[in-house]
């Protein structure tokens, strides 16, 4: 039978994250969400859903603009057929802003198991969304404004020595 897991444990585990990287700010409100700027290129959030004992971490990866080439969405769809070029995550739109967000959940008790692994995950996660932004930017001819303006990789997470 699998452990439930609650908004403590989810508490607990955003501590240890904490101490590995320095990063003050990872402490989720009531609803369980965080998010943090990252090299001022992406916004990353993490939401705990009790329910399943899953963290879903989205990252906004690029905003299209009005009249966006169907290539783009055309590349998205392809992309994530199997998790093919989204190691396993998918992407989603969200339609006020019209804002490309990357979802990729990860298991509670896993991650909490290694968390290093857990950050080395999210740096990945955050290589991924460079070259998708790339991607995006590429496919738009310049009509995306995409979140990442230069080719500067960010380093979300750094475990400390």
């Amino acid at each position: 039978m699998a452990v439930k897991h609650s908004m403590d444990d989810y508490k607990d585990f955003l501590a240890e994250v904490r101490k590995a990287t320095g990063i003050e700010t990872l402490k989720p409100d009531e609803s369980g969400l965080v998010s943090v700027r990252v090299d001022d290129a992406y916004n990353v959030n993490f939401q705990f859903v009790e329910a399943t004992g899953r963290i879903l971490c989205f990252v906004e990866v690029a905003e299209l603009q009005p009249g966006a080439p169907s290539e783009v969405y055309r590349d998205l769809l392809a992309g994530g057929l199997f998790g093919k070029d989204t190691a396993g995550g998918y992407f989603a739109l969200e339609p006020e802003t019209e804002t490309v967000v990357y979802n990729y959940f990860f298991d509670l008790e896993t991650a909490a198991k290694d968390v290093e692994d857990f950050v080395a995950t999210v740096e990945k996660i955050l290589q991924l969304c460079d070259v998708w932004a790339e991607r995006i930017k590429e496919k738009s001819s310049g009509a995306a404004d995409v979140f990442r303006a230069d080719d500067h990789h960010p380093s979300f997470f750094r475990i400390n020595p």
